[in-house]
């Protein structure tokens, strides 16, 4: 039987590859970081001009409005709808597999990290923050959410405009073109990029910083594997008659990039990429919706609160009545809204439930230094269910899914 050597294989070659390299020389292997380094230099490289280009093609070449508007609210509704599907999930197993209970970890001088005292943005400010007061800084700080503000503005206009327009129409085009031919290029140093990522990572924390936490690890990997199985695969098959094994298929080079760059934005290209060669979305939908969902589809993260809300709750030996619970879900809900793009979200978002529900913030740096290990799975969750609703969108708007 010959084995075919595609772009899957060979990152699942160089994600099992990091993991014994890393496992075997420990904090050794930073050798190999220059290349992860690199390839998330070039990722970054792509990600605005792609955005840009891209979805002034795809709102440009959407002559109706009205059809514009459908796809944002489905997107935005399919999203929120997920999180809330993803919380739930997330304390269920964690109920299930009690992560907290018989732990035993010094609590002596925890503070909480950084990332958890910053004070979170409101939703109000996350929405005027999307309009930029210069879209060329936005352009050069890769703020992707005021770079898809741009380009709607930029496609709507030479809609109206029409037939004098059609240059810059024509321009764009050229450009997406151009900026699809770099990320295939780029795509080719991906197992290498992985390598040079993952297997940094697996030597620094080894197997002695896991063991205490094991289950907490398991609780979240395990609430991630459901809700794509679960989730993922009915609406795709539901609202887009789509196989759940082609879904997954082709969309798991993101999901290996995603789990090794523990970066939806940084996964954005190959996502975009995964979703219009392999999963058949049109690319004026999957331009939308991929870019948006990259700095608020929280999923993963979701089922990250969940796990550790519970973990914490038990390690403390607090009970949680059931008002606290659904504050948690309704908290997750509105944070993965107000926390959009900034760094850390997830220990932000972890600090506002606990705070909601009068939990020590101590708590975070408990699984802090695991957090990297939880990251690159919520991350990867994060960026299949981006997929997932460019598909289902797809789907919902009679459009062309292989």
């Amino acid at each position: 039987m010959k084995i075919k050597f595609n772009l899957v294989t060979q990152i699942f070659i160089a994600f099992v590859l990091a993991v014994i390299l890393g496992s075997v020389f420990g904090s050794s292997i930073d050798f190999l970081k220059p290349f992860g380094d690199l390839f998330l230099r070039l990722i970054k490289f792509i990600i605005a001009p792609l955005i840009l280009s891209t979805l002034v093609v795809g709102v440009a070449s959407t002559s109706d409005p009205k059809q514009l508007g459908r796809i944002g609210f489905k997107t935005v509704s399919y999203y929120l709808a997920t999180t809330a599907i993803a919380i739930v999930i997330g304390l269920t197993v964690a109920f299930i597999i009690s992560p907290g209970k018989g732990v035993s970890v010094s609590t002596d001088g925890l503070v909480a990290p950084e990332a958890a005292t910053q004070e979170p943005q409101s939703a109000i400010t996350t929405l005027l923050n999307i309009v930029p007061e210069n879209p060329f800084t936005a352009l050069s700080s890769g703020n992707v959410l005021q770079i898809i503000f741009f380009a709607l503005f930029i496609g709507l206009a030479i809609t109206l405009v029409g037939e004098k327009a059609r240059p810059v129409y024509t321009f764009f085009e050229g450009f997406a073109e151009v900026m699809y031919k770099i990320t295939g290029i780029v795509m080719k140093v991906a197992p290498i990029g992985v390598l040079g990522l993952l297997a940094p990572v697996v030597g620094q924390y080894g197997l002695s910083v896991l063991l205490p936490l094991v289950k907490v690890i398991l609780a979240v990997y395990i609430a991630c594997i459901l809700h794509a199985l679960i989730v993922y695969a009915s609406a795709v098959k539901t609202f887009a008659g789509m196989s759940p094994k082609t879904f997954f298929k082709g969309i798991s080079p993101a999901a290996l990039v995603a789990y090794s760059t523990a970066s939806s934005s940084g996964t954005l290209p190959v996502t975009i990429k995964n979703t219009n060669e392999n999963l058949g979305v049109p690319n004026k939908i999957s331009s939308f919706v991929l870019p948006l969902g990259a700095t608020v589809n929280m999923d993963g993260t979701a089922i990250y609160q969940g796990v550790a809300v519970i973990f914490i709750a038990q390690f403390y030996s607090l009970e949680l009545s059931f008002m606290q619970l659904l504050t948690v879900v309704l908290i997750t809900i509105l944070a993965s809204i107000g926390t959009a793009g900034v760094p850390g979200a997830g220990m932000v978002m972890l600090a506002m439930v606990l705070t909601s529900v009068n939990m020590p913030l101590e708590g975070i740096a408990l699984i802090a230094g695991i957090d990297r290990v939880l990251d690159m799975m919520r991350t990867s969750v994060n960026v299949v269910g981006d997929a997932s609703a460019a598909v289902v969108v797809a789907g919902t708007e009679k459009e062309r899914v292989d």
